[in-house]
């Protein structure tokens, strides 16, 4: 079996579903800079929500984010139904170590990061999950973007010290605070 980015726990009707059409294609995408220069995960992930919203109309809101030492071949994991985000804190620390630049770090944690809100909002199917991936960056970033290319190709091919980080077992994990306050700053503080 190939490495992916993550996995989607099966049961939902709505698995295999296809991508609507782009709503917001032609608009000039505002976050792009965002992923320039060193950006914490709430950063990254607000670009994510405003891609995935632009090029698909959809979005939602309320979901967090932990991190956890996975085995190095998940990237991140959404439970159906659930509200939290488990990402592979082994991967990112192994990807920062060897990123040549804060876009090149950025753009992975995009890729992953936009590979499970689509799952969180009903794509369940790997294979339509990584397409749809690589529409949002392409429709945001343009076709020489990193995003693109990371979301286009296989990660593990493109970066293969990913595959011998070190492995984990995913029993712990810690709630990232402060992750997706945007939906939330209303009435939350």
């Amino acid at each position: 079996m190939p490495p992916f980015l993550g996995r989607s726990v099966p049961g939902s009707a709505r698995a295999g579903r296809t991508a609507p059409a782009a709503p917001g294609a032609g608009r000039p995408f505002r976050g792009a800079d965002e992923l320039d220069r060193p950006a914490d995960y709430a950063a990254v992930y607000r670009v994510v929500r405003a891609a995935v919203r632009q090029v698909l109309g959809v979005e939602r809101p309320g979901l967090g984010l932990a991190l956890s030492n996975l085995p190095p071949q998940l990237g991140a994991y959404w439970q159906v139904t659930g509200n939290l985000i488990v990402l592979n804190e082994t991967l990112v620390r192994a990807m920062r170590a060897e990123a040549r630049s804060p876009l090149e770090l950025n753009s992975f944690v995009f890729v992953v990061l936009a590979h499970e809100y689509l799952h969180a909002l009903g794509y369940l199917d790997e294979g339509v999950v990584r397409r749809v991936t690589a529409r949002v960056a392409r429709g945001v970033f343009g076709p020489e973007h990193p995003a693109v290319r990371m979301a286009e190709g296989n990660l593990w091919a493109m970066y293969p010290f990913l595959a011998y980080a070190p492995p984990g077992d995913g029993r712990q994990f810690r709630v990232v605070r402060g992750f997706d306050l945007s939906s939330s700053e209303t009435y939350i503080r």
